[in-house]
């Protein structure tokens, strides 16, 4: 439980520099304000003098970010993104669970050096390095399918594995395949391309289409992984919740050997016809105790997204929690 006794911490942030400090605290101070509302703290402040009252566990979690966004300040000018980024890692509920003896992980790519965020989605690169399959399911913007391409570039690099498979389910959502102008290869594109877009970042464009040329990289479509084994490769399956069961069976009975399998979804966004039953709702139920495989399940505070983002989702989830307890 939480201990509601409150009580203030003072903090002096140095060097006493004008600029850097108006840098933090943001237009108006828009940016103590932020850290004020997220963490149901008060903070009053005289120059570089900083007092920051509430619950304990509010108060230094303040303090830490207030601390670490100054330090930005030195390179950099502070937006609300990174004010909202710097708070997720700085979540309540983290600071209150058992500190583990765990190194950050680091994923290294040409583009440079990804970070998870916070306690979750560090787990969730633990989990990948060390599990042959890993599921990661969550709702929208919280980075499962951008650290499983961070971690499949970095297994490439290092030649741990000899191609990466990036897999997605081409569910139709208004427009049918058929009526789509191209061929195969083109009507499915649009459903690849936020796989596509992290390749980019990470890579670059030249570099990732010559890969794509030579078959290192692949994208497909879930139907043409029927029939085949994959061995040494990196494959991720992305989108997973608009997979039917026989589908995601299909699909985890292909991991060969030297392979590395991960599994991304949302189960609250399921464009499937409503008489067919997820595949990955199901599978959820069916493995969760099958030695060998991760599960990471993010919630809206892993939302690393547009602060908006974070909002939207819980209040989605409040929604459909109040219609379900409405529901005779």
């Amino acid at each position: 439980m939480l201990n509601t006794s409150h009580f203030s911490q003072e903090i002096t942030l140095l060097p006493d520099d004008a600029q850097r400090l108006s840098n933090f605290c943001g237009q108006l101070d828009s940016h103590i304000r932020q850290i004020e509302q997220r963490l149901h703290v008060d903070i009053a402040n005289r120059s570089n003098h900083f007092r920051v009252t509430g619950v304990d566990a509010a108060v230094k979690a303040a303090c830490a970010v207030i601390q670490k966004l100054f330090e930005m300040t030195e390179r950099e000018e502070i937006t609300p993104e990174q004010v909202h980024l710097s708070l997720q890692d700085a979540s309540i509920d983290q600071l209150l669970q058992p500190a583990a003896n765990h190194e950050p992980v680091a994923i290294r790519t040409k583009r440079g050096v990804i970070k998870g965020r916070g306690h979750n989605q560090q787990d969730y690169l633990r989990k990948i390095l060390s599990h042959d399959i890993n599921f990661g399911v969550g709702p929208a913007g919280t980075g499962k399918t951008y650290l499983a391409v961070a971690c499949a570039v970095e297994a490439l690099q290092n030649e741990t594995v000899r191609r990466i498979v990036l897999v997605r389910p081409a569910v139709e959502a208004g427009e049918k395949l058929g009526f789509l102008p191209g061929d195969m290869a083109q009507k499915v594109d649009p459903y690849l391309r936020p796989l596509y877009d992290a390749l980019y970042d990470m890579l670059g464009f030249e570099r990732v289409e010559k890969l794509l040329e030579k078959n290192v990289i692949e994208v497909a479509p879930l139907a043409f992984m029927r029939g085949r084994t994959l061995n040494d490769s990196f494959i991720i399956l992305d989108e997973a919740q608009n997979t039917t069961v026989e589908q995601i069976k299909m699909f985890l009975t292909r991991v060969g050997f030297g392979s590395t399998a991960v599994i991304t979804g949302d189960v609250t966004q399921i464009d499937l016809p409503s008489e067919k039953m997820s595949g990955l709702k199901h599978v959820l139920k069916v493995l969760k105790d099958v030695e060998g495989i991760s599960f990471t399940f993010f919630g809206v505070r892993d939302v690393v997204r547009h602060p908006l983002v974070q909002r939207i989702v819980a209040a989605y989830d409040r929604y459909e929690l109040e219609q379900g307890n409405n529901t005779p």
